[in-house]
């Protein structure tokens, strides 16, 4: 009997096969998803390839909003439901999640490389079990952890990036903007990849370019590129600071997202902004900060969540 586990996103699906004791590597298929109608196929033709085992449960994480057992991707027209997965693959239970969540569950596995700690907290610190998943990438959003005593993992759904920017964020925004700060109305407009791209075209101008060509271009040394980068970074470690007073994930605070990881290559910067305020600063400096880096990682959540 074995655990079918994915993770599928807009571009690529990613389908596994586990036990409880953990994934077999040798099954990981990356399916493109412009070449499947739908989900059902990629199923189907993972199932075939890996000789039709029997299957015990199954759990995928999705792009995109889960609600009662039913989801849909957000940049692609492909629908799920957890009485389709039992039907299709013969399975006693199948769990949806998000992608988010998904890493959330897969916090308390990540060490070393794959969670690629920026700082660590100090050695003596307080730890409470909580855990934060940051993720600034396509969208914005937080997922909170809590490990519980019997070992069991509790994940929080949040809407974060729908929440107003705060005050600490603000005031800096608007010295470098100007007015043009009205253009942010909330976290994920300034923090999401759009916003990282429109705050490089109010600071630089010019014509709209993509937050991929901003991070290409400050990495081969445009100035204009890394004062937008060094911004952003700034602005981020602020955002960072109020969530790790909000959430207290004095287990860790982990970053992921294309757009995270630009900002956690300017360290000094972001740690700077982090640790800024004197108001409740032992928090920040106890909470450790890690580089979500494990291509797998949402199929270890995935596995945990299902488990």
């Amino acid at each position: 009997m074995a655990i079918l586990l994915a993770d599928v996103g807009g571009t690529n699906a990613r389908l596994a096969l586990a036990r409880t004791e953990g994934i077999y590597t040798g099954s990981i298929t990356r399916f493109r998803g412009d070449d499947h109608p739908d989900f059902d196929e990629v199923v189907r033709l993972f199932l075939e390839r890996e000789g039709n085992p029997r299957i015990e449960a199954v759990c995928v994480a999705v792009a995109g909003p889960v609600s009662q057992g039913r989801a849909r991707l957000t940049n692609r027209d492909w629908h799920f439901s957890e009485d389709r997965l039992i039907e299709l693959t013969g399975a006693a239970r199948a769990r949806l999640i998000n992608d988010l969540t998904a890493l959330g569950y897969a916090t308390p596995a990540l060490s070393g490389e794959a969670a690629g700690f920026l700082r660590d907290g100090p050695k003596d610190g307080t730890r409470n079990g909580q855990r934060l998943v940051v993720n600034a990438g396509t969208g914005f959003n937080v997922c909170a952890v809590k490990v519980l005593p019997g070992g069991g993992i509790a994940c929080l759904e949040h809407e974060e990036g729908h929440t107003r920017l705060p005050l600490s964020v603000w005031e800096p925004l608007v010295e470098a903007l100007g007015d043009r700060a009205k253009a942010f109305d909330s976290v994920e407009e300034l923090f999401a990849g759009r916003g990282l791209a429109r705050l490089h075209l109010l600071l630089a101008g010019g014509e709209p370019v993509r937050a991929e060509t901003v991070v290409e271009a400050a990495d081969t040394g445009d100035a204009a590129a890394n004062a937008t980068c060094d911004l952003y970074a700034r602005l981020f470690g602020l955002l960072c600071r109020e969530l790790a007073l909000r959430f207290m994930p004095m287990d860790g605070m982990f970053l992921a997202g294309s757009v995270a990881r630009s900002a956690a290559q300017r360290l000094d910067i972001f740690e700077a902004a982090f640790l800024s305020d004197a108001l409740m600063a032992q928090i920040p400096r106890a909470v450790p900060i890690g580089m979500i880096r494990d291509d797998m990682a949402a199929l270890h959540g995935c596995l945990a969540a299902v488990a």
